[in-house]
């Protein structure tokens, strides 16, 4: 009997993982790594991830509440991965650490950011990170020094598959009402630039060098775009929305047209910045 995914994503689709295993720690963690016999998956909050209709091969590992910390040692702090991205934001705010303001705009969790370099409002996890300790495709705890992981737009350059576990970064002191203003002004800008309260999963492609996502498939002709249940956001155009009854197929299905769309009028190939998991019926 597999495990229903659809109410673990944002968009609120998919189908069935053959297992979920939670860790109840690093070392639980680790030892299942080192001896599962089948193919790994890790999943989040899934705010920027498709799980396709069908089946999740393997195991899916989610990491949960002893995951979720924040510590604070000067303007250092550690979070687990499992941590909201929101909370990561306040507790640095709280602690009059600025530099990881942006975090707040961010849906999400440390491990997801850690995994994409989410970025927003001109900064990204590339440039307050200090370093990651993850466990590797053997089962061995590592810590990965912001040098080796690589990062470019979006991604990081580690070679193989990793399991990010707890991330540490370093902010600048300063007052705690000027890092609360800020904080506000950027919550205030995605309220009113993204459909925050839609079935969503955050930007869906990746900005072109020198270019907007959004500006590209507005002029394509895609704001508002239909397939199924899913549409493009008449509010953003970079998000797609599950408006009732969509699939992940329907959804999937929708990027793909915007792509060719945008291909099609300006020759640019548009890259999903949606990750995807698993297969389709």
């Amino acid at each position: 009997m597999g495990v229903k995914m659809h109410n673990a994503t944002w968009f609120n689709v998919g189908g069935m993982a053959e297992v979920m295993f939670k860790p109840s720690s690093i070392e639980d963690l680790a030892a299942f790594v080192r001896e599962a016999d089948l193919p790994i998956s890790v999943v989040g909050v899934a705010s920027n991830l498709i799980i396709r209709d069908g089946i999740v091969e393997g195991a899916v590992i989610k990491l949960g509440r002893e995951f979720s910390y924040v510590n604070c040692k000067g303007n250092v702090i550690t979070a687990g991965c499992a941590t909201l991205l929101g909370n990561l934001a306040m507790v640095a705010q709280e602690s009059g650490i600025s530099g990881l303001e942006f975090f707040v705009g961010i849906p999400g969790t440390v491990g997801g950011a850690v995994e994409m370099n989410a970025g927003a409002y001109g900064s990204d996890v590339a440039s307050v990170l200090r370093s990651v300790r993850a466990v590797n495709e053997r089962g061995e705890v590592c810590t990965l020094s912001n040098d080796d992981m690589r990062y470019s737009y979006r991604e990081h350059g580690l070679v193989g598959k990793w399991i990010f576990v707890d991330a540490t970064f370093v902010g600048t002191y300063s007052d705690r009402h000027a890092i609360k203003s800020t904080m506000n002004e950027f919550i205030a800008q995605r309220n009113d630039s993204q459909p925050v309260r839609g079935r969503t999963g955050g930007s869906t492609f990746k900005n072109p060098e020198g270019q907007q996502a959004w500006k590209l498939i507005d002029k394509a002709g895609c704001r508002g775009l239909k397939i199924g249940g899913a549409q493009v956001s008449e509010k953003h155009c970079n998000f797609l929305l599950n408006q009732g009854g969509a699939t992940a197929k329907d959804l999937e299905d929708l990027g793909n047209e915007v792509r060719r769309r945008v291909y099609s009028m300006f020759g640019i190939n548009l890259e999903w910045e949606i990750r995807f998991l698993g297969c389709g019926l």
